[in-house]
């Protein structure tokens, strides 16, 4: 999963680079979860009218995104818990609208 610490970057950019990348803008953060794991905090949004959670990680705690309006920057990936796969979206960029 990328750094959210490196999300400065030009969006446009990001997309021209990685066609898998898609960009969301003024989306509302209805939940939004923050968890230690080794080094990092793993922090989870859940998006209003989406069901597949939204995760990046950050060296530090972020502020509570919950009620806010964001611009996202993501691609599609998944992952195994207890041996099932689920879908998430890994963020490389993430900005309150």
């Amino acid at each position: 999963m990328p750094e959210a610490d490196n999300m400065q970057s030009d969006p446009q950019k990001l997309l021209k680079k990685n066609q898998n990348l898609t960009r969301s803008e003024m989306q509302k953060v209805v939940s939004h979860v923050q968890r230690d794991e080794d080094d990092w905090v793993i922090n989870t949004v859940m998006i209003e009218g989406c069901d597949v959670p939204f995760k990046f990680k950050r060296k530090e705690h972020y502020k509570n995104l919950k009620g806010a309006r964001v611009n996202l920057t993501y691609y599609p990936s998944s992952e195994n818990v207890a041996g099932i796969p689920f879908e998430v979206m890994n963020v490389v960029r993430i900005k309150i609208a």
